[in-house]
């Protein structure tokens, strides 16, 4: 699989804040990447040096196999998480003015029915429900038939319905053959629609793979949750990994035939216990911790 973007040594600073500090990074041709991370990380930074917005302080952006210029933004697309446009424009409207930004662009007809607008064509942008604009908001940045597409956290504000429609669309525009790199705080989102994950903390990349390899790199195989907190004693002769967190102990494990031996005593109860695989928000939580970002 040919590498369609890469970053190289990339570090951006504020003064003397260090917001991105060297990350190396490979998109291949056909991926959807997933860039996640707490706030503060860098990713909105990270995302503006991609998109050709914002000019590093240190290392280079290649996309296929040279350096970014001018006729960069002719083949990438943006959905921003918010686009002012103009007043009095119906759906149709908006994408025939964003088509006039490009030398050459996809029939307006395909992303109307691509993004299933076709029953607001004709109405105006202002009058879209949240996930209507949405899907506005992605067939402007197919506009121009991009190689490669960005999303900044597009499904935000949206009820489940409407982000289980979004992902369909995404999955629709991977098959054709688009490259996204996609940011979200929704880690089933990352793990329906991502074939690869950076988790970026404090400036830096601290995990990439894909969302199995990076479970199955962290975590044993099942996750059991007991409500309390128990003595570590009571797990010390059991081939288990266990935390504490939020009034609860959680245990990972091969299997749950590992666990018997400490349900059987007196002092453990399984009343309210859970048993799962791991999933990213796990995995988000235990490479960036628990505390609060804002």
């Amino acid at each position: 699989m040919s590498v369609l973007l890469s970053v190289r040594d990339l570090t951006h600073r504020y003064g003397d804040f260090t917001a991105v500090n060297n990350i190396n990074l490979d998109v291949h041709v056909g991926q959807c990447v997933g860039l996640l991370g707490p706030n503060g990380a860098g990713k909105s930074t990270t995302m503006e040096i991609l998109e050709g917005v914002l000019k590093p302080s240190h290392g280079e952006i290649l996309y296929r196999g040279l350096p970014i210029d001018k006729n960069f933004k002719q083949e990438i697309g943006i959905q921003f998480q918010q686009t002012t446009l103009p007043d009095y424009l119906t759906v149709k409207e908006c994408l025939k003015l964003f088509s006039s930004f490009y030398e050459s662009h996809a029939l307006i007809s395909h992303v109307i029915q691509l993004c299933q607008l076709q029953e607001v064509a004709n109405q105006y942008h202002y009058t879209l429900s949240g996930g209507q604009k949405q899907r506005l908001l992605l067939a402007l940045s197919l506009i121009n038939d991009p190689k490669l597409i960005f999303l900044d956290e597009p499904t935000t504000g949206l009820d489940p319905q409407a982000r289980l429609h979004f992902w369909q669309l995404v999955k629709q525009i991977k098959q054709e053959g688009k490259t996204i790199i996609l940011t979200t705080h929704y880690m089933d989102e990352a793990e329906q629609l991502c074939d690869q994950i950076v988790i970026m903390d404090k400036g830096q990349f601290v995990a990439e793979g894909s969302p199995e390899q990076l479970l199955n790199d962290n975590f044993l195989p099942q996750i059991i949750e007991l409500d309390g907190l128990y003595p570590a004693y009571v797990f010390n002769s059991l081939p288990v990994k266990v935390s504490q967190c939020a009034g609860k102990t959680r245990i990972e494990c091969q299997c749950f035939d590992d666990l018997l031996p400490a349900l059987k005593r007196p002092d453990v109860s399984s009343q309210g216990m859970s048993v799962r695989k791991p999933n990213l928000e796990d995995l988000f939580l235990k490479l960036t911790g628990n505390e609060l970002r804002i």
